[in-house]
């Protein structure tokens, strides 16, 4: 069986960071790294549900909001994918620190957090996601695009 793109990439390499995982056609796949591969503690379930509501919602509501095809979370807890449409590298990463930042400065409830429109709703930890949010940005808040190549961390 063929091996899928992001097996192929060095784990024990990786470092904390923002890289572009793949390029398929016109998306990008881009790997917003929170956490050092195989280095616990992960991010647990409930920060990273936060994160993926308040993330999905401000990005899918930016002015690229038809660009953005999709954030989710890594199964390995480490960090996020973020699929993004005809966007050049460097818009890519405004709209990431701003979308950051806009999580960061969430108040009131977590959007989309009902039993009606999640399967889910009860397991959230906004003050965790705000730790985490925080710590990221200040990983990528200066990031250039010639960083966003997994070999720049080697």
């Amino acid at each position: 069986m063929k091996k899928i793109t992001s097996f192929t990439v060095d784990h024990n390499t990786l470092d904390k960071g923002l890289y572009i995982s793949r390029i398929d056609g016109d998306i990008t796949t881009f790997d917003m790294r929170f956490i050092k591969p195989n280095t616990p503690p992960f991010l647990p379930n409930p920060v990273m549900h936060t994160i993926e509501h308040l993330f999905a919602t401000y990005s899918r509501n930016s002015q690229y909001a038809d660009n953005v095809i999709y954030f989710g979370p890594m199964g390995c807890r480490t960090g996020f994918y973020f699929l993004v449409r005809d966007l050049d590298n460097q818009t890519a990463i405004d709209l990431i620190k701003e979308t950051l930042k806009q999580c960061i400065d969430h108040k009131g409830d977590i959007p989309g957090n009902t039993a009606i429109e999640c399967g889910n709703y009860l397991e959230h930890d906004v003050e965790g996601a705000n730790e985490a949010l925080k710590s990221y940005y200040n990983i990528v808040k200066d990031y250039k695009v010639e960083q966003l190549d997994y070999n720049f961390c080697k």
